[in-house]
């Protein structure tokens, strides 16, 4: 089914739409006998949950999620865990028109041709970026377990608009919790123009998109296969799944596609104990679809938030006639910056699948 996130070992699958009574998920295979730090968990999903800033939505949704399976305690047990988070300040007669009069740049019309009108069109139904919130309490979860094991993943805005962080070092990931930082950038001064850029946006009744950088610690060689299973593969299929995410690129990227083969290949050297690294990261940790043991480094590209307030060409469906469409609703003018958990979150699930799937080899 297109809303699970099926791994080798771990499955999460999500249900639920924006404006249904709750959303939540079922997560299958996560280890038992792991204590989860619930206080540790909030503080994450909080970073991605609404009404909390000038440039999110003005939705307000406390996102505590409701465990009903998978614990004794405050321990997973081995049972499918499953959750849920209600969903309290809807808001669906501002979404009345959409059934008849898609969005631009929105799954509405898409969704109406194959679910033949039946879809939910309230907040954008099962289509709505509110369906991340359930994969950020799987995500926590799994990030808490590859701290255990000492793997960290952690994300930062890469880009909004035109304006652009200071990116990665890829070979020495710096040691930043952007999870106490309002803002999670590495230079706050460019961070301040990330928010104008927003706020111009916003104040024009438009939007904005942008580039969130993630990168994994800690991870052994030897984790993905090659080819059709490999590490990148893995993590674009998991990644796409995220609402807006439009492009995604792994160590140089695109920018290494202009470079030579010497520029552009990472010299390997060892400290002559059998401890293999390479002196730069071009290759952002893979290589054959295979961890290597440097850091898994990746980019996100988001679009901007498609719901504007400006007016909007589209199509009035029942008559057949073109329409101008004035979007109601509560929107972020940019969603990045409540991106950067989601894309940590997704990224965990997806590396604890390969992490547990690497020790049963051993």
């Amino acid at each position: 089914m297109s809303s699970i996130l099926a791994g080798d070992r771990i499955r999460v699958s999500v249900f639920g739409q924006s404006h249904s009574e709750a959303i939540g998920a079922v997560v299958d295979g996560l280890p038992a006998g792991f204590r989860i730090d619930f206080d540790k968990l909030k503080t994450f999903t909080s970073r991605r949950a609404p009404g909390r800033a000038s440039y999110a939505t003005a939705r307000k949704e406390a996102d505590e999620p409701e465990f009903l399976s998978g614990l004794c305690g405050d321990t997973t047990c081995g049972a499918p865990l499953g959750f849920t988070i209600a969903n309290t300040n809807t808001r669906s007669g501002d979404y009345a028109n959409l059934r008849e009069t898609p969005r631009p740049s929105h799954a509405d019309y898409a969704a109406h041709v194959k679910f033949r009108g039946f879809q939910d069109v309230a907040g954008g139904g099962h289509f709505s970026g509110r369906l991340t919130a359930p994969l950020c309490v799987a995500g926590g979860i799994c990030l808490q377990m590859l701290a255990s094991r000492g793997v960290q993943v952690c994300a930062h805005i890469y880009s909004i608009a035109d304006v652009c962080d200071t990116p990665f070092d890829p070979v020495c990931i710096p040691d930043t919790d952007f999870g106490a930082k309002p803002f999670p950038v590495l230079s706050d001064k460019q961070g301040e123009k990330m928010r104008a850029a927003i706020e111009r946006a916003r104040m024009d009744c438009d939007s904005v998109g942008g580039v969130v950088e993630c990168a994994v610690t800690g991870v052994p060689a030897g984790l993905g296969d090659p080819m059709f299973d490999g590490v990148e593969n893995r993590l674009a299929k998991a990644l796409f799944g995220i609402p807006a995410v439009k492009g995604l690129e792994f160590g140089s990227g695109f920018a290494g596609s202009g470079l030579r083969g010497s520029e552009n290949n990472d010299a390997f050297v060892t400290d002559g104990q059998g401890h293999i690294t390479t002196v730069t990261n071009r290759h952002g940790g893979i290589l054959g679809g295979i961890t290597s043991g440097m850091p898994v480094v990746f980019r996100a590209a988001f679009k901007p938030t498609a719901s504007i307030a400006k007016p909007q060409q589209s199509v009035h469906l029942p008559t057949d006639t073109p329409q101008t469409l004035e979007i109601k609703g509560r929107h972020d003018p940019c969603i990045v910056p409540r991106a950067v958990p989601v894309v940590e979150a997704v990224a965990a699930v997806v590396m604890l699948d390969l992490l547990l799937e690497g020790e049963a080899w051993k």
